[in-house]
């Protein structure tokens, strides 16, 4: 016999609200020094980043994490987080474009045909796609030239729509946040 619906709702409840709830954030073990000017400003993200790319190359790396904004971390040889840089996100870029500029409509990020568009959507689709590949290049290249050879990973909800058309960054990886997460869980058990 299948119990009723309720009996299963309050045996998952009780099941998940029994787990502890970890925060990243100051005590918490990531094994990663954080060598910035305050640690407490580095975004929980940005570390959790960071952690999970140092985990799987074990040597300097940059994470560049499409989301709200592009994210860019750096870590050390020896696996310190050094800092990085942030720019305006796509979506927020797109959104500021559409809102404050006559008669630019929304578009969907795609492929761009060709670098010279002959429409408004086209046009925009170029500048945008080309124009943030452009970005991520020029940061990377400018953190190389700090760091030396570092190995490059993207993540994010809008890496896949840009990665294709950078020069530097050859993979994504959209599970890097959660395997950061998972590693920090270990590192505190």
């Amino acid at each position: 016999m299948v119990p009723p619906l309720g009996t299963q709702y309050e045996q998952l409840t009780e099941r998940y609200t029994s787990a502890t709830c970890l925060a990243i954030g100051p005590g918490v073990k990531t094994g990663m020094p954080i060598r910035i000017d305050n640690p407490l400003e580095v975004g929980a993200d940005r570390l959790v980043n960071s952690v999970a790319a140092y985990e799987r190359f074990r040597k300097a790396c940059v994470v560049v994490d499409f989301g709200t904004g592009i994210n860019f971390d750096a870590v050390s040889e020896a696996g310190e987080y050094l800092g990085g840089a942030i720019a305006p996100g796509l979506e927020i870029s797109l959104t500021a474009l559409v809102e404050r500029a006559a008669r630019i409509p929304r578009i969907e990020l795609a492929e761009p045909e060709t670098a010279i568009g002959r429409s408004s959507r086209a046009a925009i689709q170029s500048g945008v796609v080309f124009g943030f590949a452009g970005l991520i290049d020029g940061v990377v290249r400018r953190i190389e030239d700090e760091l030396g050879e570092v190995e490059l990973l993207a993540t994010g909800g809008l890496a896949a729509a840009i990665v294709p058309f950078t020069e530097t960054i050859d993979e994504v990886d959209e599970m890097l946040t959660l395997k950061g997460l998972r590693l920090i869980h270990e590192r505190n058990q």
